[in-house]
């Protein structure tokens, strides 16, 4: 016997629980997760911040549109899910043309002295010759914002299932039905949120892909730096994004901001590309990397235009695209989710009309 419901969201991260969250009772909804547990992909590996300069055009206007929830709680919660962080970024010589891009169209960064940038980050080695700071930008307390979603999911009705791995998609009479699980499910909305398997669901839906590509970021804990309070220091990147750092439970958390190309997986960091990154920030900095505490690799997974996409896909009726957030998943899950709840129980988005059209799978064939 069949499972039935109004909407099936195919993922349990951060875009399909919160897309469950937005729906509130309005559709009966069902998660399929192919973990025990949600969010141990991408969302349970992030190291997130809250930078409003971060991406395109398209993602800042993301951006712009998550900070209610994010500052304040919105609907989910009494008070917000940021805490005061800031961000640095720094750049040599040779990174200047980089640097200057990241300054285009930025709101809330400041240009600063190279002086200024190392009272900021005292470790900071002197041969940078520019910086600049975002005193918005703060860290993203990711576990309460998805426990925040799951509680208003469950309120509204829906069901998250565990251990359900997709295995047949197929649609007759104007329903999809999926196998997952060893269950059947039936719906008039199947929504792929399945991160970096969101091509892999496609074709299991008979749909083409997108060129949703996962790629590998690498992170890892170092102890504080001897002798110093590393609690209120700033997210630090290079402007060519060649590492980044930001203090972690007192100590520092590094990342070679690797982005190497994988099929879909259990992601876990190459040790020559962890160690190539943590030479990179030694080289940038006055310390020396003498131990790592803990590692890790998760997917960040792009579409070709770098930007996320979510829609109702043109090529199969009833189905959703919400997937290719690449590293803005967190920061953006507000207005994401709330733009697919939109389109889903057809309300005029929130969204501007030009950044609706921007994320729509049509303009990748989908």
């Amino acid at each position: 016997m069949s499972i039935t419901c109004d909407c099936l969201i195919i993922g349990g991260g951060i875009a399909g629980i919160g897309l469950a969250a937005h729906l509130g009772a309005e559709r009966s909804t069902v998660v399929l997760e192919m973990e025990d547990a949600p969010g141990r992909h991408a969302t349970g590996r992030s190291a997130a911040i809250f930078i409003r300069n971060y991406g395109n055009a398209t993602l800042r206007a993301l951006n712009d549109a998550s900070v209610e929830v994010l500052s304040g709680g919105g609907a989910f919660a009494e008070t917000g899910f940021l805490s005061p962080r800031g961000e640095l970024v720094v750049a040599r010589p040779e990174e200047m043309e980089r640097f200057a891009a990241y300054l285009d169209g930025a709101e809330g960064l400041e240009q600063i002295s190279v002086a200024e940038a190392m009272r900021l980050f005292p470790i900071l080695s002197g041969d940078h010759v520019a910086a600049a700071y975002e005193a918005g930008a703060a860290d993203i307390d990711v576990d309460r914002l998805l426990q925040a979603y799951l509680r208003a999911a469950r309120h509204a009705g829906s069901r998250l299932v565990t251990s359900a791995r997709v295995s047949a998609i197929s649609r007759k009479g104007g329903v999809w039905r999926v196998e997952a699980g060893g269950e059947t499910y039936e719906a008039q909305v199947v929504v792929n949120a399945a991160g970096a398997w969101a091509d892999t669901v496609a074709g299991l839906a008979g749909l083409s892909p997108l060129g949703i590509q996962p790629y590998r970021r690498s992170a890892a804990i170092l102890p504080a730096p001897a002798g110093l309070d590393v609690s209120a220091w700033p997210a630090v990147v290079s402007a060519s994004e060649a590492w980044y750092a930001k203090p972690e439970a007192g100590k520092l958390l590094v990342s070679p901001a690797d982005e190497d190309p994988l099929p879909p997986q259990d992601a876990w960091p190459d040790d020559m590309v962890l160690a190539e990154g943590l030479d990179r920030f030694e080289k940038a900095t006055t310390v020396a990397v003498t131990r790592v505490e803990r590692s890790w690799a998760g997917l960040r997974s792009f579409a070709p235009d770098r930007t996320p996409v979510a829609g109702f896909s043109g090529a199969a009726e009833g189905f959703v695209w919400l997937a290719g957030q690449g590293g803005y998943g967190i920061q953006t899950s507000p207005a994401l989710s709330r733009l697919a709840a939109d389109l889903i129980l057809e309300r005029a988005p929130v969204l501007a009309p030009a950044v609706v059209a921007a994320l729509a799978p049509g303009r990748l064939g989908g």
